[in-house]
């Protein structure tokens, strides 16, 4: 989704707005989110993977992905070993670890910001 070297991750899976999940979350590839997730949200460590969560999405849970596009809400800590990418009205409660880091103007981070190195997992890998 965001790399120049490598192919886009394709978004597989799709919760509407409409929808919301409580309890913990596990997916592959690509996930857009436009629901509510009351429950942490894991992606498969081993492939490359991407979360875009719209301005009408939240999690109330941590986060764990390769690549993430923000634009709603997220209550716990964010680990995306690739590249964070928050829209202006982003809003995080949170501590943010990640490799490459984009804000726009708006965003909001209640949190520390940690920028993890090459091999590094981050907290929640553990």
């Amino acid at each position: 989704m965001f790399n120049c070297d490598s192919k886009p991750v394709r978004i597989e899976t799709l919760i509407a707005r409409s929808v919301r999940v409580h309890g913990d979350l596990e997916f592959a590839g690509g996930l857009h989110l436009d629901g509510q997730v009351a429950g942490d949200v894991r992606a498969d460590p081993a492939a490359p993977t991407s979360l875009s969560v719209s301005d009408t999405g939240s999690i109330e849970g941590s986060v764990q992905v390769t690549d993430l596009m923000l634009h709603g809400a997220v209550r716990g800590d964010i680990v995306a070993r690739g590249r964070v990418v928050l829209g202006a009205t982003a809003r995080v409660e949170g501590s943010v670890y990640y490799g490459v880091i984009e804000m726009t103007l708006g965003a909001q981070i209640t949190g520390k910001l940690v920028r993890l190195t090459e091999g590094e997992a981050g907290p929640a890998a553990t």
